[in-house]
């Protein structure tokens, strides 16, 4: 394999500060909504159509001032009044205004649970993804990498190495990839896992993966520091490099069939 970046070192450097959990942004017309709700509720349709008259009123004279004329929370709220107005006069008479009956408000919390738990997963992904490249980070420093299979979602932590490096393309990892890709490897024993790999890794990474799978082939038990070669072919032109991975396929076809 190529020579490990960045170089080994005595003292382990300290690791890349986890994700922080992500703030929800605030939304004023959201916060507008909510307040008209909360103050709307057990209101009756007369005491809602007083509510809109004062809301109009306010919007009226926001509109005077420039500052005023975007505001994105009165708006909202305005508009919350006139829906709920309207829900109750096309209720029966009596009826008061109750939030946790309305099926808008219904669905805006489903809509957030859904939310907070995409958030959630995401936050934990995250974290995974973080974890991982600590740990293949320190492997590397030992010069362990090698040793060490890939796993499920391998690919992301690829993303994370580089990014914490400066977008610099790190040959040993691309090279482990393409080790593992074409020994099958890890989760890449699984044709489905190398066929998602493809839009997941560089196209290098996959030329070099073919390469090798092809070299492999041609010369058993040939040893990794020998065909070290391979990957920088593959970082120089990965179409050259895939075509002839495609060559040496034919090659070997042809010798098989002129023996049978």
């Amino acid at each position: 394999m190529t020579t490990p970046w960045p170089p080994r070192r005595r003292v382990r450097r300290p690791l890349v500060p986890r994700v922080a959990a992500p703030r929800e942004p605030v939304d004023p017309a959201r916060i507008g909504r909510r307040w008209v709700r909360r103050r709307a509720k057990g209101m009756t349709a007369g005491a809602v159509a007083a509510a809109l008259e004062d809301a109009w009123f306010d919007a009226r004279q926001d509109s005077r001032h420039e500052d005023l004329a975007d505001d994105d929370r009165g708006r909202a709220e305005l508009a919350e009044w006139e829906r709920i107005d309207q829900l109750l006069a096309a209720a029966a008479p009596g009826t008061v205004y109750d939030p946790d009956t309305d099926v808008v408000v219904r669905a805006e919390l489903t809509a957030d649970a859904a939310a907070a738990a995409a958030r959630e997963a995401e936050l934990r992904e995250a974290a995974r993804i973080a974890a991982r490249a600590d740990e293949l980070q320190v492997l590397r420093e030992l010069g362990t990498l090698e040793q060490t299979e890939p796993r499920d979602g391998d690919e992301a932590v690829r993303d994370e190495l580089t990014r914490r490096a400066g977008s610099y393309v790190q040959g040993d990892v691309d090279a482990w990839f393409a080790y593992a890709l074409a020994a099958h490897l890890g989760h890449y024993r699984d044709p489905a896992a190398r066929e998602a790999a493809a839009g997941l890794l560089p196209a290098p990474v996959f030329a070099h993966a073919a390469l090798l799978a092809e070299l492999g082939r041609l010369a058993p038990g040939v040893g990794a520091d020998q065909l070290a070669f391979a990957a920088r072919l593959a970082q120089a032109d990965p179409a050259a490099t895939a075509q002839l991975a495609c060559f040496l396929v034919r090659v070997a076809a042809g010798a098989e069939g002129s023996r049978a």
